[in-house]
């Protein structure tokens, strides 16, 4: 079983997180998914809050509504992302050069 490794640094305004999993294939699969999702996810945050703002009032109910988008649009982006970085990487392989 592969023993993974995570590792990050902040610099303005670049956030750089790698995770090693061990497998190339992986680690760009994973490290896809958690960029667009984290991005999709921020999104989601940007749009209610200005929704919220502009209607003038914020319930429990919003906040529940937005944190069940936020998962959902992550997830959704974050798994198509991961799908087309994961593809990309398979035919740079099989072709034996990048583009």
């Amino acid at each position: 079983m592969p023993r993974s490794r995570f590792s990050g640094s902040l610099t303005t305004p670049k956030v750089d997180v790698a995770i090693d999993m061990g497998n190339p294939l992986l680690n760009l699969t994973v490290d896809g998914f958690l960029k667009i999702g984290t991005v999709a996810a921020t999104r989601v945050v940007a749009e209610d809050a200005y929704h919220a703002l502009r209607k003038g009032s914020i319930s429990r109910n919003n906040l529940e509504h937005t944190l069940k988008k936020m998962c959902k649009e992550g997830a959704y982006w974050g798994t198509v992302a991961g799908a087309y970085v994961g593809m990309e990487y398979g035919v740079e392989r099989i072709r034996g050069a990048s583009d």
